[in-house]
């Protein structure tokens, strides 16, 4: 049942992408207008677009016996599929991001991911470590060719990755290899700081672990570590799997919390990390700033933060100084 719905949630996440593509060669221009601001984030045009698209398919696609709730931000009321199913008697919980990275594909500046994750229902219990299938795949840009997606059963060990040739459809696979790096040097490692709210504390916070790490000393030369702001957990997320990034850092509501800022909807949220699972099959790691695995609730609202690291021993080497400098704050 859970290798048929691996594959469901990438057929899915095919058609939002295959429908976003379609439309973005006819009204590219209303992808940016807003439709609607809500307690989880920001609702642009494209997001609905994308909306109408996922709850068409479901109701025509997901299979009878296997009922679900669905979660995913913008929805006003509870909604089940089969449609019209109470919601008692629903055995799994799907919660969805249909575009990560909206305000970078909208633009058409860099790809989005649709992204999802499949959990047995555990009514308000539910967290992202019950989540037992994840997908995402990529929606490219208009100069690109190529989409990248990457799904996974929990406990396979292994992550399937395809690359799909947008213009033609014809598909190969994708090798899944997070980094073997032991030091961060002439690599990319980034804590993000995506908008005004709280960039100052956050870059501070950069600094103080450079240092407490012994990468950056007063006087001498700069550390050679990148970063990468790439506005999309899931799009963080694939940069670890395919190698190129050694960390990402997530410690946003953090920073909000210290100064008193009340900016959850500039936070990651549950279905921003829905596809956690996939960073963990591939061998990788990750986990609370603090350390643990995410137990983050499978809802809209929820201020999630989180760290990923590429392989084991870049985590047992940053872990305790993200825990001595978040202590202090």
């Amino acid at each position: 049942m859970l290798e048929r719905a691996r594959r469901l949630l990438c057929q899915l996440q095919e058609v939002i992408r295959d429908r976003l593509i379609a439309a973005r060669q006819r009204q590219s221009r209303s992808f940016a207008r807003v439709a609607e601001v809500t307690a989880a984030d920001t609702i642009y045009q494209i997001d609905k677009l994308s909306e109408d698209v996922l709850v068409a398919w479901l109701a025509k696609n997901w299979p009878k016996s296997w009922p679900i709730e669905l979660i995913m931000e913008g929805l006003e009321t509870e909604l089940t599929f089969p449609l019209g199913t109470p919601l008692k008697e629903t055995q799994w919980k799907l919660i969805i991001d249909p575009i990560d990275g909206t305000r970078g594909i909208m633009h058409d500046k860099r790809s989005a991911w649709a992204m999802a994750g499949l959990a047995p229902h555990r009514g308000a219990r539910n967290h992202l470590g019950d989540i037992v299938v994840a997908a995402m795949t990529e929606l490219p840009i208009s100069k690109q060719w190529r989409s990248d997606q990457f799904s996974a059963v929990s406990g396979t060990g292994k992550v399937v990755a395809t690359s799909t040739n947008v213009l033609d459809g014809k598909r190969t696979r994708l090798a899944v290899r997070p980094s073997s790096a032991k030091s961060f040097h002439h690599g990319f490692s980034t804590v993000s700081k995506f908008f005004p709210s709280a960039k100052e504390w956050l870059a501070k916070f950069e600094e103080d672990l450079w240092r407490e790490l012994g990468e950056s000393k007063p006087g001498a030369k700069p550390p050679p570590i990148f970063e990468d702001q790439y506005i999309s957990c899931g799009g963080q997320i694939a940069e670890i799997l395919l190698g190129h990034d050694l960390m990402v850092i997530d410690i946003r509501p953090e920073a909000f919390r210290a100064l008193g800022l009340r900016h959850a909807g500039l936070t990651s949220h549950p279905y921003d990390l829905c596809i956690e699972l996939l960073l963990r099959e591939a061998g990788a790691v990750i986990e609370r700033p603090q350390g643990g695995r995410l137990r983050d609730p499978l809802d809209t609202t929820s201020a999630v933060s989180w760290v990923g690291y590429a392989n084991q021993h870049l985590a047992r080497k940053v872990r305790p100084a993200i825990k001595r400098l978040l202590a202090k704050s």
